[in-house]
C-alpha cells in the first residue's frame, strides 16, 4: 500500500492545494467546467456562506510521500437537514482524487471517521450543504460538456466508491431539448386555457420588483414550498435568500425568467434559466483575474453560447396540473429563438420525479447524464 497522507485544511498552502487540484486532474479534459476558485474559497467563509450558520464543515487534502496533492474531500453535517429528515448523516462533497484506490479509500475513510466522531450513523454524497450546491456523481456521458451547476468526474470515480461498499441512494437525470421554431400545439393550447380558465399570467421581473416589491423573496419562498418534499432539501433561510439575490440576480437575463402569477397576484410558478457559461468558465481556468471576468462578461452580455441552462423550475403544489409548465414553454420558446439559443439542458432532476420528467415529452427530449448520490452505513 502506498503511503497516503491526509491533512485537515488549516494552512493557506493546504487551501491552495485543495482549490487547485482539479486544474491538474482535468488539464487535458475538454468536458470539465471548473468552479471559480473564489467560489470554492467562499464555501468555507462564514461571512459569505450562510449555510455555515447551521452546518459543520471540514475540508481535507491528500498528499503522497513527495508532498504532491493527490486528492481532496470535504465533510459536511447539515444539522437542519438531519433534523428535518430525522437522519444522522455526514455528507461528503467536492471529492477529487487520482486513479488510485488507496487515495479514494483514505479520503472516504477520513470522512467516515469524522462523521462517527460527531455521532453520525450514515455517510452520503457527493452533496453540498444545500440542495442548490452541486450534487451527484456522474455515471455516464463522460464525453459531453459539463456545466456550471453540475459535477463532472472521470469514469473511475463510481468504480472506486462501489468497491468501498457505497450503494445507490438516489439518482438524478438531466433533460436536453432542441429548441423548436414554434411552440408545440399542446403547450400553446394548454397555456391559453390556463390564462382563460384560471386567470394565470406571465410576469417578467424588474429590479424594482425584486428589491422594492418583494418579488425576489416571493420567488425563493415558492422554491422552498415546492422543493420541500424532495430528497435532502432544507428550506433556505432569509440570510441565504438575500445572499442568492445579491449574487445571482445581476447575472440573469430578465427575459429568460418567467414568473407565473394568479389573479390575486400570488407567485405560483417560476423557472430560472440563463445562457450557458461552460465555455467561458473553461477559458477563465477558474479565475476571475486577470482576464477571466472578460470571458464571463462576454458570454453574458455580448456573445453567448447556443445553449440555455434551465436551472430551476418550481410550481406551487396547489397549481400543479393547472397549465403552469405550459405557460413557461409558451413564453420561453419564442424568447430562446429570438436570442439565438438552439438547445437547452435542465439541471439534475430526481429520476423518481415522474411528473417533472414527463412534462418534456412534447419536445422529444433526450435523457442523459445520470448522477448518483451514494450512501453507506458507518
Amino acid at each position: 500500500m502506498k503511503k497516503v497522507i491526509i491533512n485537515k485544511v488549516t494552512t493557506r498552502q493546504e487551501m491552495k492545494d485543495f482549490i487547485h487540484l482539479p486544474h491538474k486532474l482535468y488539464a487535458q479534459c475538454p468536458y470539465y467546467v471548473p468552479d471559480l476558485d473564489s467560489d470554492i474559497r467562499d464555501t468555507f467563509d462564514p461571512t459569505k456562506n450562510a449555510g455555515l450558520d447551521y452546518s459543520d464543515i471540514q475540508p481535507f487534502v491528500a498528499y503522497n510521500e513527495n508532498r504532491e496533492c493527490i486528492g481532496r474531500i470535504v465533510a459536511i453535517i447539515n444539522h437542519r437537514a438531519n433534523e428535518k429528515w430525522k437522519t444522522q448523516n455526514v455528507r461528503f462533497g467536492l471529492i477529487e482524487f487520482v486513479d488510485d484506490p488507496d487515495v479514494s479509500a483514505a479520503l472516504l475513510n477520513t470522512v467516515e471517521a469524522w462523521g462517527r466522531e460527531h455521532g453520525m450513523t450514515h455517510i452520503q454524497g457527493p452533496m453540498g450543504i444545500f440542495d442548490f450546491d452541486k450534487e451527484g456523481m456522474l455515471l455516464e456521458d463522460f464525453d459531453r460538456m459539463g456545466s456550471m451547476i453540475t459535477i463532472y468526474n472521470p469514469p473511475y470515480y463510481p468504480r472506486h466508491l462501489e468497491a468501498l461498499g457505497y450503494r445507490k441512494e438516489v439518482d438524478w437525470l438531466q433533460v436536453r431539448i432542441d429548441v423548436p421554431k414554434e411552440v408545440p400545439a399542446k403547450y400553446a393550447r394548454v397555456a391559453q386555457l390556463a390564462k382563460e380558465t384560471f386567470g394565470l399570467k406571465v410576469k417578467k421581473l424588474t429590479d424594482e420588483d425584486v428589491y422594492q416589491r418583494g418579488y425576489g423573496r416571493k420567488v425563493f419562498e415558492l422554491l422552498n414550498l415546492a422543493y420541500a418534499p424532495l430528497f435532502g432539501y432544507t428550506e433556505l433561510t432569509d440570510k441565504q435568500i438575500d445572499s442568492f439575490l445579491k449574487r445571482y440576480w445581476p447575472l440573469i437575463d430578465r427575459r429568460m425568467l418567467p414568473v407565473i402569477e394568479d389573479e390575486q397576484g400570488r407567485v405560483v410558478g417560476v423557472t430560472i434559466t440563463m445562457g450557458s457559461l461552460s465555455h467561458a468558465l473553461r477559458r477563465s481556468h477558474g479565475r476571475l483575474f486577470p482576464f477571466g471576468w472578460f470571458h464571463l462578461l462576454r458570454a453574458l452580455k455580448w456573445k453567448h453560447e447556443d445553449k440555455a441552462e434551465m436551472l430551476l423550475i418550481a410550481v406551487h403544489p396547489d397549481f400543479q396540473g393547472f397549465g403552469v409548465n405550459a405557460l413557461f414553454f409558451d413564453d420561453l420558446i419564442p424568447v430562446y429563438n429570438e436570442l439565438g439559443y438552439r438547445w437547452a439542458e435542465t439541471g439534475p432532476q430526481l429520476e423518481s420525479n415522474v411528473r417533472e420528467l414527463s412534462q418534456w415529452k412534447p419536445l422529444h427530449p433526450t435523457i442523459l447524464k445520470r448522477r448518483r448520490c451514494y450512501m453507506k452505513e458507518l
